[in-house]
């Protein structure tokens, strides 16, 4: 059954529902906030700026139980909801820092979809990544030797002041942007400019990177190319950090270091016994027995330890497979069925009823189910989704 919640609209910002784990919230906000990272959509300041704020909500427990229950307004009245952080500082922290500048060029980061079967057996993906690099021709100067010079229009600030008087004695200082050399404080000649980089002392290179997936590697993983990202004159090149980005698998779901997989069962095999087998990610066959007279239960787990997903490092290592049973009833039985199964499978019992009970037929739920018109006064319809779990 969902969650039951106030509003939801910090998870649909997110894109999950109310009853999502903390690893789904965290995945989401991982591929959101890359997607619209400022550097990336300049244009999609705002939408970062609410993606960062419904997972600062939604990620601490407290701030989560305060906005299910009483929505966006209940946080402000509990003192969480005017004081959002900084959307670069969350984004910072999650990502561990790779994004702040410094006295290195920010790292660049890049998702990389893998499949369930890569992390299983290990693998090597290539990656063509475009990034910039100090000017090769010029070794970043952007000209000449000597052709640089001090921009005149702003003496080398890259701003320019303007003062105007507003009234008598009264005066207001506006700062901005020199167009002359866009801030840069300086200028190089056209006819000096370097031919390669146009002056810019940068210019785009495109590299094609190798990444070695290793064994019980995470969701969420990084790896690091040290040094391999953007370059700026004087100082450290970036990093360039791949984030692994798990796909959806038809057959296991992994958690932790386990696979969870669901295996039907027909009623008679639930009772009377069963050969089955699973296929594994390594394209093993692995057969196991249910004895006649092991009575399995609709949705009952069992286990085959060490079938699980390999530990990362330690490869040799395993979790354990999970398997959960989904037993598949039959939806009519006949009389003589009936009859003999009564007989195979006694148990029933008959409850005591009070005189004054009400008898009422069980109806079939659908999928849709609209309300009745004697409901409203109107006659209207509004139909509902039936809750599944």
């Amino acid at each position: 059954m969902e969650k039951e919640v106030k509003e939801t609209k910090f998870y649909d910002i997110l894109g999950v529902k109310p009853s999502a784990s903390e690893s789904e919230l965290k995945k989401a906000y991982r591929k959101l906030a890359l997607k619209y990272h400022p550097d990336k959509n300049p244009n999609e300041g705002e939408k970062f700026k609410a993606i960062s704020q419904a997972y600062e909500v939604l990620s601490d427990p407290k701030k989560r139980e305060i906005y299910d229950q009483g929505g966006e307004e209940a946080l402000s009245g509990a003192g969480g909801g005017g004081g959002f952080h900084n959307p670069m500082d969350i984004f910072d922290m999650f990502f561990g820092g790779t994004f702040r500048s410094g006295k290195k060029v920010r790292d660049m980061i890049h998702q990389l979809p893998v499949t369930l079967e890569q992390l299983y057996r290990g693998a090597t993906k290539k990656l063509k990544v475009t990034r910039n690099i100090v000017c090769p021709s010029c070794e970043g100067v952007g000209g000449k030797k000597g052709s640089v010079l001090s921009c005149p229009m702003c003496d080398g600030h890259g701003v320019r002041v303007q003062v105007t008087q507003i009234l008598p004695g009264m005066v207001q200082q506006t700062q901005s942007t020199c167009r002359n050399c866009n801030g840069k404080g300086e200028v190089i000649p056209e006819k000096d400019r370097c031919k390669d980089c146009n002056g810019q002392k940068k210019k785009r290179d495109e590299t094609l990177l190798e990444v070695h997936i290793d064994k019980g590697m995470k969701d969420g993983q990084k790896i690091t190319f040290s040094g391999m990202g953007d370059q700026e004159v004087g100082i450290p090149a970036g990093n360039i950090v791949i984030i692994l980005d798990e796909q959806q698998h038809p057959t296991f779901v992994r958690k932790d270091n386990n696979l969870v997989t669901q295996v039907e069962l027909k009623l008679a095999e639930a009772l009377c016994g069963c050969t089955k087998y699973i296929k594994t990610l390594d394209d093993r066959y692995l057969v196991f027995v249910i004895l006649p007279g092991e009575v399995i239960k609709h949705k009952e787990m069992r286990v085959i330890p060490s079938e699980g997903m390999p530990l990362y490092k330690s490869p040799f290592d395993r979790g354990d497979l999970l398997i959960q049973f989904s037993v598949q009833f039959p939806k009519h039985i006949s009389k003589k069925h009936f009859d003999r199964l009564n007989h195979l499978i006694p148990g029933r019992s008959k409850p005591h009823i009070p005189d004054d009970a009400e008898y009422h037929k069980l109806e079939v739920v659908h999928e849709r189910i609209g309300r009745r018109p004697s409901d409203d006064d109107d006659g209207s319809s509004h139909p509902v989704r039936c809750q599944t779990q």
